[in-house]
């Protein structure tokens, strides 16, 4: 059994900043890439940043230079530092993990938390 839970999302005013943390826990074996994703009213969910085992990361263009992904392999645990935050990054916001329990990996996804960008 593997568990995927975020934290840290809330409401912030435009140009503020947001933490958001997420940690898996259960019979793991590995894990490979972690990632958030978000979701806003009527659109579809969309990548915002992926982190490999190894450190590598991407982002989305929308958020290149305002946020920055980062994980701790010790913890099982994957971070996104929020900065420079606009109305249109308000969404939910999703975590998922590439996680080998045996055999072969499956993607597992938090829950979600609500960021809000709002004055």
């Amino acid at each position: 059994q593997v568990q995927v839970v975020e934290s840290g999302g809330g409401l912030v005013q435009p140009g503020g900043s947001l933490r958001l943390s997420c940690a898996a826990s259960g019979s793991i074996f590995s894990i490979n890439a972690m990632g958030w994703y978000r979701q806003a009213p009527g659109k579809q969910r969309e990548l915002v940043a992926v982190i490999t085992s190894g450190g590598s990361t991407n982002y989305a263009a929308s958020v290149k230079g305002r946020f920055t992904i980062s994980r701790d392999n010790a913890k099982n645990t994957v971070y996104l530092q929020m900065n420079k935050l606009k109305p249109e990054d308000t969404a939910v916001y999703y975590c998922n993990a590439n996680i080998r329990l045996m055999g072969q990996p499956d993607d597992y996804w938090g829950q979600g938390t609500q960021v809000t960008v709002s004055s």
